[in-house]
């Protein structure tokens, strides 16, 4: 297991003794560098929910829930019939055994393209979001909406993550990315995060241009270990991209 953590005493708890034992996709490694992500919010200040899209069991919902400060919620948005019509109870199960506090947090069952903005701000203890995971329906026409939806209820100063990217099962899923990014010049992918197996299902962290400041280079000092240092070239922004296993990489140059 890679030796990583986020910071905050309740997440890494989570992640030690109970992220591997709900079901789930998404990776230790990506769930760490986001819980520190929260952390850094709340040190500087900006207040806001938790959104999900697609929370499945709760694995990765648990985590970053966890991460709230005074005042704030977390929102689960899912259809809750995925294997089965057991899959809530299994999540709020999870919930409960992870010290989730019932109050702490909203479990929407929904179809993400059935919400509308105004729907989704009221069920915002702050009105709006200050962290936005999106692990929806891997469909193009599904992300472009879930996309829409987030932007719609984002922080100023907020994130935006997005999973599956790169995936060799859905490898043209990026496209509505790519798409929101033209339509929205002011949002940038801020940092790629790498998983720690062969799926290469990275995740893109999205913020506006004007808040890269606040989280790049805080994530550069603190994960210095696992940044790829050429970055990633975004539609002419560099991302900052962190992976567990940092690999020389042949770019022609004569030698």
């Amino acid at each position: 297991m890679i030796d990583i953590a986020s910071g905050h005493p309740a997440i890494d708890r989570f992640l030690a003794e109970g992220y591997g034992r709900v079901r789930g996709m998404s990776s230790r490694f990506a769930a760490a560098i986001c819980g520190h992500l929260l952390r850094r919010q709340t040190e500087l200040g900006i207040r806001g929910d938790v959104v999900e899209i697609g929370t499945f069991e709760g694995r990765f919902f648990i985590a970053m829930a966890l991460g709230l400060a005074a005042g704030e919620n977390a929102v689960g948005i899912d259809t809750f019939d995925w294997p089965n019509a057991r899959v809530l109870d299994r999540f709020l199960a999870n919930c409960a055994a992870a010290g989730l506090a019932r109050e702490r947090f909203v479990a929407w069952k929904v179809r993400s393209s059935e919400v509308k903005p105004e729907a989704l701000r009221a069920r915002l203890a702050t009105g709006a979001a200050r962290f936005v995971h999106i692990d929806g329906d891997h469909e193009e026409a599904s992300l472009a909406a879930d996309l829409l939806l987030a932007q719609a209820v984002l922080h100023p100063q907020g994130l935006i993550v997005i999973d599956d990217m790169l995936h060799p099962g859905y490898p043209t899923l990026i496209l509505p990315v790519l798409d929101h990014l033209k339509r929205h010049p002011d949002m940038v992918v801020m940092c790629i995060l790498d998983r720690e197996d062969v799926a290469a299902a990275a995740k893109f962290v999205l913020c506006r241009a004007e808040a890269v400041a606040l989280y790049e280079l805080d994530l550069m000092q603190h994960f210095a270990r696992f940044h790829y240092t050429p970055g990633a070239d975004m539609l002419g922004h560099f991302a900052l991209v962190l992976t567990p296993q940092l690999r020389e990489v042949d770019v022609g140059w004569d030698t």
